[in-house]
């Protein structure tokens, strides 16, 4: 056998060796979340959503999910991304600009300047005119 083709088996070994070794790493992370997901956790769906674990049904593998009072979703055990450690969860972005709109709708004179939305020293406002 010449060098080249050894060393292409080389690397095809080592290709295949990482490729278990990461499915092993996926399918025990995964079992670790599984254990995790128990009724009463707070968790975030794979779509987003967060939530509280009402109940669970392992023969048809379905979660009941409390998103808001009175509001539950029926998903597949298998859309839980993640268990949030601490139920407190951060505004978006998206949500503090909200707040700040409405802060500054019922009195602008106290947040003129200090809103996230405003534009920092040295920014250019965007000019909308056409």
């Amino acid at each position: 056998m010449d060098p080249m083709t050894l060393f292409m088996m080389a690397v095809l070994a080592v290709l295949v060796f990482f490729m278990f070794r990461n499915g092993q790493k996926r399918k025990k992370a995964a079992e670790e979340l599984q254990k995790t997901v128990v009724p009463g956790a707070h968790v975030m769906t794979t779509f987003g959503v967060y939530g509280t674990i009402k109940s669970i049904d392992d023969a048809e593998n379905i979660v009941v999910l409390e998103t808001s009072p009175k509001n539950t979703l029926k998903l597949h055990r298998q859309a839980i991304a993640r268990v949030v450690e601490n139920a407190a969860v951060a505004p978006t972005a998206g949500e503090s600009i909200g707040a700040d709109i409405t802060k500054l709708a019922l009195d602008p004179e106290a947040e003129a300047g200090s809103l996230e939305i405003d534009p920092q020293f040295g920014e250019r406002k965007p000019n909308n005119k056409k």
